[in-house]
């Protein structure tokens, strides 16, 4: 008795929608990316204000996920305590700061006026000019060409609109976010498909872990530092010892180049001094902030983000000079998320690299 095998199924040859497809898939992909990349960067101010508002969002999560162990409320009741406790602390702030700062800071910019004038004048004596061929100019340059001073006058209080305009959209948008993040992240989750959605939200959650690690270390590293240096400039009886303080904490937030930026007006303010104080003045700034770097910074961090602080000076310095201040201010906090987003969607789940999760990259 023989068997019968089934003849094997006849090639077909694939028709020419499939071709069409083959042809014009790859062209589609490569435009769309192009057209995001232009999309992102005609848009960077704002999608940089949106990261700035989620920032917001993310401290005032922290502080209602914190409130928890101490109140045992519903989220709703301990949100609405932490807007309330920090709503009030930052008009006190700024009340207090309407009435004080004021004077600090004229007395401080005509300290810095004049040791800029001085230090204008003995790099000339070395035929390096500081500002350029037309020189700094002063308030009675401007007296002189009431356009000029106009011109100025409006740049500066548009200026200052503008910053107004852009902290209440950050405010109102952290609000709005930290209110019900759930919903929001489960909204941009509708945009991808089904099967994936656990794991994007997965990668989300660790987003905001990242977000919520590095936020709340930098603030706390920023407060120390702030602190150390007002009582330390206080003690070398420093004009101005906790403004100075205060700016270098702020300076702070930005990794790296923050704490050399903030050295610049302490030692012009410490110049009239004397050479000595000067130079202890500087030995201070720079100790305080290595031990901060060295020491503070890997207690507070305990390694939860782990960004390489070349990629991250880089990151700085690229969306420093693409998108200016906003630019640097956020480009750490930036590169950590994307760091996140390019280990577990390319390194992980497009080549298969899982060992990436036991490292950290």
């Amino acid at each position: 008795m023989t068997i019968e095998r089934p003849a094997s199924p006849a090639f077909v040859p694939p028709g020419p929608s499939a071709g069409w497809r083959a042809v014009i898939v790859v062209p589609m992909i490569v435009l769309a990316i192009a057209s995001g990349m232009v999309l992102v960067w005609y848009s960077a101010p704002s999608l940089l204000l949106l990261l700035a508002g989620i920032l917001f969002a993310v401290l005032l999560d922290a502080c209602t996920r914190g409130l928890q162990r101490i109140l045992p409320l519903a989220r709703p009741w301990r949100y609405a305590l932490v807007v309330l406790v920090l709503g009030s602390g930052a008009l006190l702030g700024l009340g207090w700061s309407l009435v004080n700062l004021p004077a600090q800071v004229q007395g401080l910019i005509a300290v810095m006026d004049v040791q800029l004038t001085v230090l204008e004048r003995e790099l000339a004596g070395y035929g390096i000019d500081l500002f350029g061929p037309e020189g700094r100019q002063d308030f009675s340059h401007f007296l002189s060409d009431p356009g000029r001073l106009f011109g100025h006058v409006q740049y500066a209080v548009s200026g200052a609109y503008g910053v107004m305009m852009n902290t209440i959209v950050i405010v109102c948008l952290g609000l709005f976010f930290a209110g019900q993040p759930a919903a929001y992240r489960d909204g941009a989750l509708l945009l991808v498909p089904v099967s994936v959605r656990p794991r994007v939200r997965g990668v989300l959650n660790e987003m905001g872990q990242v977000l919520r690690s590095w936020l709340l270390g930098q603030l706390v590293r920023s407060a120390v530092v702030a602190v150390m240096l007002g009582v330390a400039f206080n003690g070398l009886g420093l004009p101005g010892a906790w403004l100075l303080g205060l700016q270098a904490g702020v300076a702070n937030f930005i990794p790296y180049l923050g704490p050399l930026i903030a050295a610049f007006p302490v030692a012009l303010v410490a110049m009239p001094l004397g050479l000595p104080t000067l130079i202890w003045v500087l030995a201070i700034y720079f100790t305080i902030q290595t031990i901060e770097g060295f020491v503070l910074a890997p207690l507070i961090q305990k390694g939860a983000v782990n960004l390489a602080p070349a990629w991250t000076l880089f990151a700085i310095v690229i969306f420093g000079a693409m998108f200016g201040a906003l630019g640097v201010a956020l480009a750490a906090p930036l590169f950590a998320i994307v760091r996140i987003a390019v280990l577990r969607f390319y390194v992980e789940d497009w080549l298969g690299d899982r060992a990436v999760k036991k490292t950290g990259g």
